[in-house]
């Protein structure tokens, strides 16, 4: 019979959050993966849990998942448990539940703390609707590509970083996005928590004297609607109500029709694109 994978959350930070299940399971299974197994040798002794580990991280993520999974056909199961929180979270452990589907593995996920969502729910930002980005890449190309995109975005978003790094992401944030609503959020669940609702030109601030410790989760607000409607108007405005017009009509959109999306683009009533149009025939 071929064993299953076993996706199990760990804590974030407070022991007490690991769940009965997690453990229960993790006692059961016949290995677990772990990305770091000197970490996660600690959690397991507190746990008295002595289920053999190997270690599955970013640097082997693809040849260990098809010695996992070679395992997993033989009949083992095995969990994944990352340092901290949910496997395939910004984390290798998506491509070893890639390759398991792709080898016709089950896998099942055993739910627990995130910090992306832990982060989120205390941010005091929009929660109906969000985006996650983890670490911004590394290649300059990529991450102006992710960064150019988050300028359109009006979804919350939520984003990683480590703390040598946060001061020059904030620099980039703040170049890109301009200002915004920021909450950072370190040390989540742990005795010491900090959450800092500010904006992203106060937080660069706050980092010229105080030295970034610990990971952080970044949660930023959204682009606004109207500012984005604001700046469609005003590239609408570049061109003639003509123009607009035949951009519209060029795709086969009857002349009410584009007359009705003119007006609502602009911000103009459907009567003044119809006065103008008309103008502009009578002066021919």
């Amino acid at each position: 019979m071929t064993g299953k994978l076993y996706l199990c959350a760990t804590p974030i930070g407070n022991l007490k959050d690991m769940t009965p299940r997690v453990v229960e399971t993790l006692q059961m299974v016949d290995l677990i993966a772990a990305e770091d197994t000197r970490n996660s040798i600690k959690l397991l002794n507190h746990f008295d849990i002595h289920t053999p580990m190997t270690s599955y991280h970013e640097y082997n993520k693809v040849e260990k998942a098809l010695t996992l999974i070679e395992q997993m056909h033989q009949g083992k199961n095995v969990a994944l448990i990352t340092d901290a929180g949910t496997p395939a979270i910004s984390d290798p452990g998506e491509i070893l539940v890639q390759k398991c589907y792709e080898a016709g593995i089950i896998v099942t996920s055993l739910p627990g703390a995130a910090a992306c969502i832990t982060a989120l729910t205390l941010s005091g930002l929009s929660t109906r609707r969000f985006c996650f980005e983890g670490f911004l890449p590394a290649d300059k190309k990529e991450k102006k590509a992710i960064l150019e995109d988050l300028q359109k975005e009006s979804r919350t978003i939520i984003l990683y970083e480590a703390p040598h790094h946060l001061v020059r992401t904030l620099d980039e944030l703040y170049a890109s996005l301009g200002e915004r609503k920021l909450t950072l959020c370190r040390e989540l669940t742990k005795k010491f928590e900090e959450i800092m609702p500010t904006t992203l030109q106060n937080a660069r601030a706050i980092f010229e004297t105080q030295e970034p410790r610990g990971e952080y989760v970044l949660v930023i607000e959204g682009r606004s609607l109207s500012e984005f409607q604001r700046e469609q108007e005003c590239n609408w405005q570049k061109i003639s109500i003509e123009e607009h017009m035949y951009q519209y009509e060029l795709q086969g959109i009857e002349h009410k029709e584009a007359m009705k999306r003119v007006a609502k683009d602009r911000g103009i009533s459907k009567r003044e694109v119809y006065q103008y149009l008309l103008k502009k025939l009578e002066g021919q």
